[in-house]
């Protein structure tokens, strides 16, 4: 596979503006101890790369994640502050990337990280891959054993349970599913894409929910997920879901009525803040928004892409961040 050209520094980016943060006079000690460490990658599929680092300590408001896309382009990625985490999606299969990682405290960046990563080569089968079988293990192995048996009955009964849709729109699909046996490192979501191409997504052992961008209206969808401990695949669930029809936007630009009804007099009073936009990208728009009063079970996020067609994006009601990308 072609290689990615050599990462060239940013205009504005380069680590040296850092170095010149850290020997700030005695007033910006404080914020100059804000320490990025480890940056590494703890997952890597054919298009997409996961990334972890730890803040040892003073605390950043927050992150840009900077790397160079399959084309040559940079990309420069919002990350909140309480982040430990990120998932770079729209990678190439079997391409070096390197990604430089931000931080900021007060507009300014104070520290700066960097690592590479390879993605994986496209291997990609119409049918579910197959889960891992526990072996037991050779007892004439030089090394100790890492788990004994019982450990390994025990990730055996690690379980997924049912893989459904809480929600539909015309370009995305947000999966939920349960896990009644035992917990998972990490989960991965296959899927293929409306051209074909094959998509995996890596997440989080703890989640219980994902959004999947990015599709087509009135499609069928196959989506597999599967449970992983130890680096291995050890239980499987798939669903079928097909995406709604388009709906394109009143062209009177009037907002539907909302329904008032006597059961519905406490959700009126949960009220959305300013929607304000935190950063802007060749590529992306950070949003950010408040609950001033009430809270909200979920959001949408609507807009029409470079090519005017209609998007919406499911948001957790827990949010208040969102990048569009």
């Amino acid at each position: 596979a072609a290689a990615v050209p050599e990462e060239l520094p940013l205009p504005s980016e380069e680590p040296h503006d850092e170095q010149r943060q850290t020997k700030a006079p005695p007033s910006a000690t404080t914020p100059a101890r804000a320490v990025l460490k480890e940056l590494r990658v703890s997952s890597v599929t054919p298009d997409s790369v996961q990334l972890q680092w730890s803040v040892p300590e003073a605390p950043f408001d927050s992150f840009t994640l900077q790397y160079r896309d399959a084309q040559g382009q940079p990309q420069a990625l919002p990350i909140d502050g309480r982040s430990r985490s990120v998932t770079v999606p729209g990678l190439s299969p079997s391409q070096r990337y390197r990604f430089h990682l931000y931080g900021l405290r007060d507009g300014k960046r104070v520290y700066h990280t960097s690592t590479e990563a390879v993605t994986a080569a496209a291997n990609f089968d119409e049918q579910p891959m197959p889960l891992e079988k526990l072996q037991p293990e050779d007892p004439q192995s030089k090394d100790p054993p890492v788990e004994s048996p019982s450990t390994d009955n025990h990730l055996a009964k690690a379980v997924l349970g049912e893989l459904r849709a809480s929600s539909v729109t015309p370009s995305s699909v947000q999966l939920q599913w349960s896990v009644p046996k035992g917990p998972f490192d990490s989960f991965t979501l296959q899927y293929r894409d409306a051209q074909g191409q094959p998509q995996a997504l890596p997440i989080d052992g703890r989640s219980r929910s994902v959004t999947v961008p990015g599709l087509s209206p009135s499609r069928r969808y196959r989506f597999h997920l599967y449970g992983l401990r130890g680096g291995k695949r050890i239980d499987r669930a798939s669903a079928d879901i097909i995406t709604e029809e388009p709906q394109l936007e009143d062209p009177k630009g009037k907002d539907p009525p909302v329904e008032a009804t006597p059961s519905a007099a406490p959700l009126a009073r949960a009220e959305l803040g300013e929607l304000k936009v935190s950063s802007v990208t060749p590529s992306s728009v950070g949003l950010q928004w408040s609950v001033p009063e009430g809270s909200f079970d979920s959001f949408m996020l609507q807009y029409r892409d470079a090519q005017g067609q209609p998007q919406t994006l499911p948001i957790d009601g827990g949010s208040r961040l969102v990048t569009v990308p």
